[in-house]
């Protein structure tokens, strides 16, 4: 278990919707904590963050300007740095689709940067983000993803004898994050028109507090190489569309580039190093550094079926039209109503 006393932890993309989250949950709960450094490249977002979270009221706070794409600032930022969870990315797909290389700058050069930081730095543990569009990608953004993903399960075997895990949490939509379907709706129902790419379209569904949860048990429960994956519900895009607004004209407007019908989260090709911990999933990596009994042993994981996947089109979970209204007044406006 993770001792965060006295620690320094560093957030790439710390001013995204995740880690303005995540810096709450941690200044909230753990003021043990010496150091919680931002980084992130834009400096406006930085100034807003520092207005929620002064450094005259929250005195371990810190504020880094910087690239993950730049090797040598990002390390200049890691010096003293214990834990690093990289939240940093290039996330929107028909973004992704039109400027490629922005992408493969960011979300792969800017992982290994974050690697080659971590041990050079003498950090002990870093926790990256992922996405369910890194299963089976057929987009630019999730290729990018699952050679981040394939980059921190590696890093574990060439560490050498430094005492440092890597490890990835892999999740679905985050509800009210940034570009995300709910706030677009909200927004459109204004016009009295909402467009559906299609009306077969399924998505898993996670709120920002069980993200920030997730990324927190990785840290306390990591062996170092797992891609760590939750059990959380799906929703149907047309439900979304009538929870929000149910007298909107839902117009179909065709699948964007890069999108699929439904997500996954664990391939049927992972199957066959996936456990189940009750809670979350683990795909474990396939040359692992410690031994798969002893993992299987302390966490009482069970193994999947083979041929096993993980779909927002299968899942045996579903999101009602109720269920989404209560849940976007729970996490994104307690006077939401339905118009």
């Amino acid at each position: 278990m993770l001792n965060f006393s006295n620690k320094s932890i560093l957030i790439t993309g710390g001013t995204g919707s995740f880690g303005k989250k995540f810096v709450e949950t941690l200044l909230k709960n753990h003021s043990e904590l010496r150091r919680v450094i931002i980084y992130s490249r834009d400096e406006l977002k930085q100034f807003e963050m520092s207005q929620q979270f002064p450094e005259h009221k929250y005195p371990c706070i810190r504020y880094f300007i910087g690239d993950v794409r730049d090797s040598a600032r990002l390390k200049r930022a890691c010096e003293g740095v214990e834990i690093i969870v990289h939240a940093a990315a290039l996330k929107q797909v028909p973004a992704a689709e039109a400027n490629p290389m922005e992408c493969i700058m960011t979300n792969v050069m800017g992982a290994e940067n974050v690697i080659n930081a971590a041990m050079d730095c003498g950090v002990s543990d870093v926790v990256a983000l992922s996405t369910d569009k890194a299963a089976a990608p057929i987009n630019l953004y999730g290729a990018t993803k699952l050679c981040s993903d394939k980059l921190f399960v590696a890093a574990n075997n060439i560490k050498g004898a430094r005492k440092l895990k890597f490890s990835v949490v892999r999740y679905g939509n985050v509800m009210g994050s940034r570009g995300s379907v709910i706030p677009f709706f909200l927004s459109k129902r204004k016009e009295g028109v909402l467009p559906i790419t299609d009306d077969r379209m399924t998505r898993f569904n996670i709120s920002l507090e069980d993200g920030v949860n997730m990324v927190l048990y990785a840290l306390h429960n990591h062996w170092g190489g797992e891609i760590f994956v939750p059990k959380i519900p799906s929703y149907k895009i047309l439900d979304v569309a009538n929870a929000i607004s149910p007298n909107s004209k839902k117009e179909m407007v065709g699948i964007r580039p890069g999108e699929k019908i439904h997500e996954e989260m664990i391939t049927e090709a992972d199957s066959f190093t996936t456990v189940d911990l009750g809670k979350y999933y683990a795909i474990l990596p396939q040359v692992p550094n410690w031994q798969m009994k002893d993992f299987k042993s302390v966490f009482n994981a069970a193994e999947v079926p083979i041929g096993f996947k993980y779909n927002s089109g299968t899942n045996d979970e579903w999101l009602t039209v109720e269920d989404i209204r209560n849940l976007i007044r729970e996490h994104l406006d307690p006077m939401f109503k339905e118009a």
